[in-house]
């Protein structure tokens, strides 16, 4: 197991999670991510264009059935506090030619969103934490396994 000592917990609201969503695409993913991050005031309306903007640019797809959406540099003036968003899309959503089952908004201010992503990816690139989250039908079980320390066996 990685040495995580010192690592803080990931900004997520309970609120922030959803474990049973459906979208129509890509496009309709990123607007409930950050429909999600304004109901728990994290982001002003602004932010979900910026998401779609990047989106545009790049892909957010990292692997393993996971995306990451993120807002661009110029809109972190949209964002009232890091935080984090999950949804759940157990029938998946084409993402680019990929399937996505598990989407993880970000909103951070200043350079917090490199932060959040080094976490998100450490987690997230682990195969059985990934299969984990993708398989998690309870929002407790969705915040432990996004928890840097959140191995389920302890050693």
């Amino acid at each position: 197991m990685a040495d995580r000592a010192g690592t803080a917990p990931l900004p997520l609201d309970p609120r922030a999670v959803r474990t049973a969503a459906t979208a129509a695409d890509v496009e309709d993913a990123i607007r409930q991510c950050g429909a999600v991050l304004r109901e728990v005031g994290a982001v002003d309306g602004g932010y979900t264009e910026a998401m779609l903007e990047r989106e545009r640019s790049i892909s957010t797809y990292v692997g393993e059935g996971v995306a990451i959406p993120h807002g661009t540099l110029t809109s972190k003036e949209a964002v009232r506090h890091d935080a984090i968003c999950v949804l759940r899309f157990p029938e998946g959503v084409d993402w680019h030619g990929e399937r996505v089952t598990v989407c993880v908004g970000i909103a951070a201010r200043g350079d917090g969103h490199l932060r959040l992503l080094s976490e998100l990816a450490q987690i997230l690139l682990d195969p059985d934490r990934a299969a984990a989250l993708r398989a998690a039908t309870e929002v407790d079980e969705v915040i432990q396994l996004l928890q840097p320390d959140g191995e389920e066996d302890s050693e």
